[in-house]
């Protein structure tokens, strides 16, 4: 992510709206989970950010954490899947995750509905999303990086998923989803921005 993109709540809505995704705003902690990929593509620390936005008592709230939205360079070499690394593509994904046991380990926001990846196959560690797409349940959580800290690089802690280098900011998301899935059910909403599909919402 560009260092001087600072993300503000009218920003983010024009730019939801201008790709003509749902924004939930009815009712408190309604949440709003939405990722934005940075446009450098060699990048092996979290340099995206993933935000929440919501309301409460009628006042709008933004929370944004570093993330990384891509898998880390260790992955780009070294795919899981024969037909590439898994890069998850931009797009609305309506009940993509619920919360659950993160490799039966620990809780995380774990893939219940279908998502739709591009497969990175070439090895290098440049992002590249310009090969096959494919649907389907590939694993692709939102979880934490190390237990303990901040972690600083991406490395083998994705293969794909949405990681939260952050531990004290992973634990706030939880609680905020936890309150969510309280009201609304075990259902959660992803969506994944460009940082340039991000920068055209300031430009209304």
């Amino acid at each position: 992510m560009s260092r001087e993109l600072q993300i503000n709540a009218a920003q983010l809505k024009s730019a939801m709206q201008m790709a003509g995704y749902t924004l939930f705003s009815e009712g408190d902690y309604n949440l709003n989970l939405i990722g934005i990929r940075s446009a450098d593509i060699h990048n092996d620390g979290f340099n995206d950010r993933f935000c929440v936005l919501f309301s409460v008592a009628g006042h709008e709230c933004l929370l944004q954490f570093p993330c990384t939205t891509d898998p880390g360079t260790y992955y780009r070499e070294n795919p899981l899947n024969v037909d590439g690394s898994a890069i998850v593509k931009p797009d609305q994904y309506p009940g993509l995750w619920q919360l659950g046991q993160h490799q039966g380990k620990y809780l995380a926001l774990v893939q219940r509905g279908e998502i739709t990846v591009y497969r990175d196959a070439d090895g290098d560690d440049q992002l590249d999303t310009d090969g096959i797409e494919q649907s389907g349940y590939f694993g692709i959580n939102c979880h934490r990086a190390s237990k303990t800290g901040i972690a600083k690089q991406v490395e083998r802690f994705s293969a794909g998923c949405q990681v939260i280098p952050n531990l004290w900011d992973y634990n706030v998301l939880l609680s905020l989803c936890e309150r969510a899935a309280a009201e609304y059910g075990n259902s959660f909403t992803y969506t994944l921005l460009t940082e340039q599909e991000y920068r055209a919402g300031g430009k209304t």
